[in-house]
């Protein structure tokens, strides 16, 4: 009788997505999974491990890769028959997968992240007055780290206070205990059509419905807002203004103007997710600035300088809404890391943050160039500081599909499906040029996407 997997994580994996692949590969050594069984959807994998689903998509791919599973379209994902007999180790030698699916931005040298994390740890634990900041805090930080925080943002933002400025472990927790605090089950939110994955999932965790709405070129179109706010209750609005996630769209003053505009005439809330506008020589105006008192702001650091500090800083609409979403946030996670804040509190007041993004950006605008000669006569968006593309098929290829083949020549890269609400939608996948190590692993793998995108089109390989 045929099983289901029932997904989890190796404990002493060096990541998420290759602790589920080698839990998976165990399960199969031990017996506990054989050749045929079924493997959850990624999205209901996604929701009982609490993981974003570009984890799980990683995963699904890195298996793929190693010969464990099968996917056909429409029926999900297999254990391979005979793999038991012929498991492929992922240290034996083969070829590894060029990864362009996980949106981390690139570590250039410049940067030297590598010993100024560990050298400004040292400095921060030396001194007995310091070492008392590491202690148990406020679950919106302490007073120090906030400061530190709202003078950082007042660079690009006007309406900022440290009383309004929270300190939260990352962009996923801050959106979940948002969505928490202004949303009840069954409430309405509207998204772009191509959304970020950990919108969906906090979504799904909290009851809430999602309404996709038409984009373009500057991202959500206001008259689609408009009809969606005529035709039903919409209690908020998720955007993300600048470098979208994934489509790449940056809105201009104009359409930020007149999404305001709706947002004040009924009364919805507004979730400004911002994490790229570091990123950015000429910033634009945020969405906080337009509507301080109905918008919820969230940065995180995880774009701008490293994941590693799952660390994010959210502007609250006002000082009793930020605390209610620090109770919100002791129930959730108690606080965010003493140490990580107060990492980036001395990055701060020594100007080392400003330092990282620019150098980020530059080799940002050297890797979007690159990708640019390999994609030259291609449909595809992108920001010239950002560090993902948003790359538009041709008519013969589906997404999910494009990826499969892509993974199966060693490149890793994420379908629409993973960010939009329907099968119908134009087919597209994002490109994360961040992870790879240097610029010749990235153009390697840019070219085989090339020839995948170039060659004749066959039925049997790209229509499913």
């Amino acid at each position: 009788m045929m099983r289901l997997w029932k997904a989890r994580i190796e404990a002493d994996a060096k990541s998420k997505y290759l602790g589920i692949v080698e839990a998976l590969e165990a399960d199969i050594y031990s017996g506990y999974v054989k050749a045929g069984d079924r493997l959850p959807s990624q999205r209901a994998i996604a929701g009982s491990l609490k993981v974003d689903l570009t984890t799980v998509t990683r995963a699904f791919n890195e298996a793929r890769r190693r010969g464990l599973i099968d996917a056909t379209t429409g029926r999900g994902s297999y254990v391979r028959q005979h793999v038991e007999n012929k498991l492929i180790s992922h240290t034996s030698g083969s070829r590894p997968l060029l990864d362009l699916s996980m949106n981390n931005p690139p570590q250039p040298e410049s940067a030297d992240l590598q010993h100024h994390i560990p050298r400004s740890i040292a400095q921060l634990i030396s001194g007995a007055d310091r070492i008392l900041q590491l202690h148990y805090q406020d679950s919106a930080g302490n007073p120090h780290d906030r400061s530190a925080a709202s003078g950082w943002l007042k660079q690009t933002i006007e309406n900022v206070t440290a009383e309004r400025t929270l300190i939260t472990s990352g962009a996923q927790s801050a959106l979940y205990a948002i969505l928490h605090c202004m949303a009840q089950p069954g409430d309405n939110i509207a998204c772009g059509e191509f959304v970020y994955p950990g919108l969906k999932s906090a979504a799904e965790q909290l009851g809430l419905i999602l309404q996709p709405l038409a984009m373009d070129e500057e991202g959500v179109i206001p008259f689609s807002f408009e009809q969606a706010c005529r035709e039903q209750t919409i209690k908020a609005i998720y955007l993300v203004p600048t470098m979208d996630n994934p489509t790449t769209a940056t809105m201009s003053l104009v359409r930020r103007q007149q999404i305001v505009e709706m947002a004040n005439e009924y009364d919805i809330i507004i979730i400004e997710d911002d994490p790229y506008s570091p990123l950015q020589t000429q910033t634009s105006k945020a969405i906080v600035d337009l509507a301080a008192d109905r918008t919820w702001y969230i940065r995180t650091l995880s774009k701008c300088i490293t994941p590693a500090l799952r660390l994010a800083y959210v502007i609250a609409p006002s000082n009793s809404q930020a605390l209610g979403l620090a109770n919100v946030l002791r129930a959730i996670s108690v606080m965010a890391s003493p140490l990580m804040a107060a990492l980036v509190s001395h990055w701060i007041y020594d100007g080392h943050i400003n330092r990282f993004a620019e150098a980020i950006r530059e080799e940002n605008r050297l890797r979007q160039q690159i990708a640019s000669q390999f994609l030259a006569g291609m449909n595809f968006f992108r920001h010239p500081e950002g560090h993902h593309i948003w790359l538009q098929l041709p008519s013969c290829w589906q997404a999910n599909a494009f990826a499969e083949q892509a993974t199966v020549l060693g490149v890793s890269v994420v379908a629409c499906n993973n960010f939009g609400f329907s099968s119908h939608q134009r087919q597209a996948v994002r490109l994360s040029l961040g992870l790879s190590p240097d610029h010749a692993t990235l153009s390697q793998a840019l070219s085989i996407l090339r020839g995948l995108l170039v060659q004749p089109a066959t039925t049997s390989h790209h229509i499913i």
